[in-house]
């Protein structure tokens, strides 16, 4: 092993205060510049106190989330975990996260004992260049800011994006042109991976780590076909994932992510983790609230 995934000693670190009540021990790692807590963080940190309410052989499946408040990015949350049902092939776990005494997260995490099935298939991954071809998020934006006729008020932020502390890799396969204002199709791929080194363990430790993965730059792909404006608000409804594979979240996955649909001021998306050998690992659902500007955006040169 070398470094360690910040993702396992901090991020997901959960200390125990009593039986199925647990709070997040590191610090708030990454925050967004919206300063609300990254949904991904939440998502991840109520399915490891839901995973410690199971025994080691049943592995998640599926869990469904929403976010009902702001999370407060200042103070630590608090996880609880209602054992709703536990039976001999499923079990499902409730979690609420709770801060400032009100809930702030719901999520509900079904749990399966391995079962085999001759009733397999799965969709065809979508054939792109390997990570190992491809410049990192922020190789691309040191490329962008060579350009010397950025506007100066884009050029702070994606300076200022360049230098957060984003615990995962990531690798566009199609990077958006950062300086047109053109409509595009709702879908984007690229390469993700946990920072540092996990390793074989418990594969309820990596599906943790996807679900913080899976939440990044989600919502932003129902953004792509409406370039022209100027977002004012934008945050996640809800989120559901389902685990199909085993994977190993610090070992490259592509993500595939698409909108079908925007509309009301909500924007659903879809994407699907796959393993690099082809398998599907992981299938993700989002809707998330969209709000903005009528007037179209300026020019970025």
């Amino acid at each position: 092993g070398d470094l360690r995934s910040v993702l396992i000693t901090s991020v997901l670190n959960l200390e125990q205060l009593e039986v199925d009540l647990f709070r997040c021990a590191g610090r708030h790692h990454w925050v967004p510049a919206t300063q609300r807590l990254f949904g991904g963080q939440i998502v991840g940190q109520a399915l490891v106190a839901a995973a410690r309410a199971v025994s080691r052989d049943e592995q998640v499946h599926s869990l469904h989330c929403y976010f009902v408040r702001t999370g407060d990015p200042k103070v630590p949350v608090l996880y609880e975990v209602e054992r709703t049902r536990t039976g001999k092939s499923f079990s499902v776990r409730s979690v609420k996260a709770i801060q400032h005494g009100q809930p702030i997260f719901t999520c509900q995490a079904s749990f399966q004992l391995s079962q085999g099935s001759p009733v397999q298939h799965q969709f065809t991954m979508p054939t792109v260049p390997p990570p190992e071809e491809l410049l990192t998020q922020e190789e691309l934006i040191q490329k962008f800011l060579q350009n010397p006729n950025v506007a100066e008020g884009y050029r702070k932020r994606l300076t200022k994006i360049q230098a957060q502390d984003v615990p995962i890799d990531i690798k566009p396969v199609n990077p958006p042109d950062v300086f047109s204002s053109e409509p595009q199709e709702a879908k984007q791929l690229f390469w993700v991976r946990a920072r540092g080194y996990i390793g074989e363990t418990d594969m309820k430790v990596h599906c943790c780590v996807a679900a913080y993965i899976s939440d990044y730059a989600f919502l932003d792909t129902a953004l792509l076909p409406h370039r022209q404006y100027r977002v004012k608000f934008m945050v996640s409804l809800d989120h559901s994932m389902w685990f199909h594979a085993p994977f190993r979240a610090d070992h490259w996955m592509l993500y595939e992510c698409e909108s079908p649909w925007a509309g009301g001021c909500r924007g659903l998306v879809q994407g699907r983790l796959w393993r690099r050998d082809g398998v599907l690992a992981v299938t993700c659902a989002q809707e998330g609230v969209i709000r903005v500007e009528q007037t179209p955006n300026q020019s970025k040169l």
